[in-house]
């Protein structure tokens, strides 16, 4: 019996400390954000236009669970490269950010609960 209350309780505990894989998170994000090429094919991606690299694939699989969850399975380094790609996004490639928001964020629920966080970059919503 104490043994079986263990294992859910294990089971239980692993559920709640699931995070995203890490193994992609040596990816140069500033090679990709400065090379229309990259930049283009990781959007065809999400977006359902082309092929995924295994990392694209990755991010693809996870980005609506990381947003429905305020990235609460993200580790430090993939949350601040959200912030990095959202931003770049919303600055210098408006058509792809408003494109990417449609897709993923259709109601604008997520955007507008960081509305004030896009504000201090500069970014008004």
């Amino acid at each position: 019996m104490q043994i079986s209350i263990f294992f859910v309780l294990v089971i239980v505990g692993v559920s709640f400390c699931e995070k995203y894989s890490t193994k992609y998170d040596n990816v140069d994000l500033d090679e990709i954000l400065k090379s229309d090429r990259l930049l283009n094919n990781y959007i065809a991606c999400i977006m359902d236009r082309g092929s995924c690299t295994p990392d694209g694939k990755e991010l693809k699989d996870n980005l609506a669970d990381a947003l429905q969850t305020n990235c609460s399975k993200c580790s430090e380094k993939q949350k601040n490269g959200s912030k990095k790609v959202i931003i770049f996004l919303a600055k210098n490639k408006k058509p792809m950010f408003d494109e990417v928001v449609a897709k993923w964020d259709p109601e604008n629920k997520y955007i507008t609960e960081h509305k004030d966080e896009l504000a201090k970059e500069g970014i008004i919503i």
